[in-house]
């Protein structure tokens, strides 16, 4: 299967992913989102979370803040549109 028939036969929902924000390269941090909010419910402090992270995943504290941001953010009015 090609590039093309994967995005053509997927089409709509790309462009509902799209639409509501979604990066192609956010799946990759699905487990650290996973794991951030596991950490925040033992109690652990939002910067040490995001320092732990950011060293596990070899990214910035900076890039960790703007996945949290992101993955935390409502989507489904602009995804409905």
């Amino acid at each position: 299967m090609t590039l093309f028939e994967i995005l053509e036969f997927n089409r709509e929902l790309i462009a509902k992913l799209v639409a509501a924000g979604v990066k192609a390269d956010d799946c990759k941090y699905i487990d650290l989102y996973i794991e951030y909010t596991s950490m925040r419910r033992r109690g652990e402090k939002v910067t040490y979370a995001v320092t732990v992270l950011a060293v596990k995943y070899r990214i910035s504290e900076r890039k960790v803040y703007a996945l949290l941001k992101r993955f935390a953010a409502d989507c489904t009015r602009r995804a409905a549109e």
